[in-house]
């Protein structure tokens, strides 16, 4: 009974923050909530993945309800929409997990090693596999490598499977390092015995998760199956199986046919945050995800830990002042500064119009007869280019080995900490 007390205070926890951020965001703008044109209902406040998963009529990201012959395929997408089809190929999205064999991160780096307290590391590559070992003197353990996950531009992490379970590596590749690490989220303390050493056993829940963030149709029928899914995010992890959209647009049905398929561009703006949140985390993931940690690994780690939250770009975003004083406007949304279908533009300064589509007025002394609506929407008084590198600042993730830049817009003042 009294093992039970932080949980059930954690519980109480998130409850009163949902209700803080829901009442604070109503405050700021009491009208927010647009009747939506999706089967998502429209909401003031972010929801979690699970909910809305349970609350959205058709179709939501991670969603495992449909049925394998429901799936079509991109070859079969890519008949009408080559284009989108084609720039959408070429994302890290797309190509966000791959059977380790074809990993052209391994296949560039074919023999890599790391020695850790007492074990030795080794994963090597040949045409037709990949094997992870690791050795503690005499005695060692090994697996073939079966999935990469991440493109690596950042990392890349590696997936085996024994005894029908799967695991995550202990060690990833690190682009800045060009050698293995330490997996971010594997705790750094020396592994008790070779098993611990080799990696992390992923529960059926964990591994449906990562594959159905990292694959297409990993999960049909509510039942996980890692040897017929997609490799990569492709278009039916977004707009959902396509057969009845395409059976519907060939019988000339054009209508039905559109109602068959998800656009996510119909979405509201507080929905279609949490659409990308579904991978990329919402807002409530994040603090439902903080509150279960609060006991373990967070509150040892602090600061440290907490600065991993600045990967979950929906929960930064829905932190920032911007949002939270208009946060049904579409064009604080994930989509209105990124076309998923296209590589992500790292120019910087071609946001500035993003940016400057919202602060159009031109800076003046500060009046305090203004309204605060009025002042928030001035423009820079430093001046009105590369918003970005000043306004949303890129953050070092230490066990990463790599930084972030942070969508939790603000005024960054010098020497001030980062925000959790």
């Amino acid at each position: 009974m009294f093992a039970r007390r932080p949980r059930a205070l954690g519980y109480v926890v998130v409850f009163l923050l949902v209700a803080l951020s829901f009442c604070v965001k109503l405050a700021a703008n009491p009208n927010s909530s647009t009747p939506s044109k999706s089967s998502a209902p429209a909401s003031k406040i972010s929801l979690s993945t699970d909910d809305r998963i349970h609350s959205a009529a058709t179709w939501w990201p991670t969603k495992g309800s449909a049925s394998r012959a429901d799936f079509v395929g991109t070859a079969e997408c890519a008949k009408c929409h080559e284009q989108i089809a084609a720039t959408q190929r070429a994302t890290p999205m797309a190509q966000a997990a791959t059977p380790a064999a074809d990993s052209a991160i391994l296949r560039a780096h074919s023999d890599l090693t790391d020695q850790r307290a007492a074990f030795h590391y080794e994963l090597s590559t040949t045409p037709s596999n990949v094997k992870f070992s690791v050795s503690e003197g005499a005695d060692s353990l090994c697996a073939r490598v079966d999935w990469a996950f991440g493109i690596g531009h950042k990392g890349q992490t590696y997936l085996y499977e024994r005894d029908g379970e799967f695991y995550e590596s202990h060690l990833s590749f690190y682009k800045s390092l060009e050698g293995l690490d330490l997996t971010t989220g594997h705790i750094a303390n020396d592994p008790d015995d070779l098993k611990s050493a080799m990696g992390r056993w992923l529960d059926a829940n964990e591994s449906r998760r990562c594959f159905g963030c990292h694959t297409t149709a990993s999960t049909t029928t509510e039942k996980f199956d890692a040897s017929h899914l997609t490799p990569g995010v492709q278009c039916e992890s977004c707009h959902g199986p396509g057969a009845a959209h395409v059976a519907a647009m060939k019988a000339g049905k054009i209508e039905r046919g559109r109602n068959a398929i998800l656009n996510p561009q119909r979405l509201d703006a507080v929905a279609s945050v949490d659409f990308c949140g579904a991978c990329h985390r919402t807002w409530t993931d994040v603090i439902l995800t903080q509150s279960s940690q609060s006991q373990n690994a967070m509150s040892q780690n602090g600061a440290s830990q907490n600065v991993m939250n600045v990967r979950f770009q929906p929960y930064r975003l829905e932190d920032s002042q911007c949002w939270r004083k208009s946060p049904s406007d579409q064009r604080l949304a994930c989509t209105a500064c990124h076309n998923p279908h296209e590589q992500l533009v790292q120019d910087l300064p071609s946001y500035d119009a993003k940016c400057l589509s919202c602060h159009t007025q031109s800076p003046t002394t500060p009046d305090k007869t203004q309204s605060q609506q009025a002042r928030a929407i001035a423009t820079c008084p430093v001046r009105k280019s590369n918003c970005v590198s000043c306004h949303m600042p890129q953050i070092e993730v230490p066990t990463v080995h790599a930084t972030f830049f942070d969508h939790r817009i603000r005024v960054v003042r010098p020497n001030s900490p980062y925000p959790m």
